[in-house]
């Protein structure tokens, strides 16, 4: 009898572990402000803990965005945060020294988290406030989307299946949503699609709601109209899908 319990009782944690779908992530935290007169860099973003290729993979990545975020000008190859961010540091410095009158500070500011994650499919959010000089500022983001099984990043094309077939579906729920006319060009309202035709955005992201389209400023539309975004909820969606996947309840 207790053979057999201990039995059961280590099935039970084979069990356990096999639905542990959850990667472990804890918070890296940078906040860099040398000086008064310094650009201000804060960055928050979730580091995968794990000895797996995915986790590996999924700290590249978010490594490799940061640093094409904060990396100031083609001539500085940074390769990790803190040379990005001195890499930041020193398009201020150069810019102080072109226009020593220029008062206004740099500011960076990026943060991360898991917005998707089953045991196939993993995503992340990247948000940034990027400020060097002008009116205003640009807040880009980023969907990380990665194969858990594979440990690999997946690509937008590599999302779909059948890829014009869920941008048929997705200019049609673009243009319900936008009030947009199914016989009218996608421009009759107002919008900026380069040749006045419809494509998806460089943005595209699992989260809990479905699949999130994610137009930036000024990628069809003024400033002003701030982002655009879409969901399509996975009921809708998951005949189009690779990795026919929803939220873990």
């Amino acid at each position: 009898m207790k053979i057999r319990t201990l039995y059961l009782f280590l099935f039970l944690i084979c069990i356990s572990c096999k639905n542990d779908e959850k990667l472990t992530f804890k918070p890296i935290i940078l906040n860099e402000k040398k000086c008064a007169e310094c650009p201000i860099v804060e960055i928050t973003v979730p580091k995968a803990l794990g000895k797996n290729k995915i986790d590996a993979v999924v700290n590249t990545a978010i490594t490799e965005e940061i640093v094409s975020l904060l990396t100031f000008g083609e001539r500085y190859d940074a390769k990790t945060i803190q040379e990005a961010t001195a890499s930041f540091n020193m398009g201020f410095e150069e810019l102080q020294q072109i226009y020593p009158d220029e008062t206004t500070l740099w500011e960076a500011k990026i943060s991360g988290e898991v917005v998707y994650e089953d045991k196939n499919v993993l995503t992340i959010r990247l948000d940034a406030y990027l400020f060097t000089g002008g009116a205003h500022g640009f807040s880009p983001s980023r969907f990380l989307n990665f194969d858990k099984n594979k440990g690999v990043v997946l690509e937008n094309d590599a999302l779909f299946s059948k890829l014009e077939d869920f941008k048929k579906l997705a200019e049609n729920k673009f243009r319900k949503q936008e009030d947009i006319p199914l016989e009218a060009p996608i421009n009759s309202t107002g919008f900026m699609f380069d040749g006045n035709e419809f494509y998806l955005p460089d943005n595209i992201g699992y989260t809990q709601e479905g699949i999130q389209l994610l137009y930036e400023q000024y990628e069809v539309a003024s400033y002003a109209d701030g982002p655009i975004k879409l969901v399509l909820p996975f009921d809708e969606v998951k005949k189009h899908l690779v990795l026919k996947t929803k939220p873990k309840s």
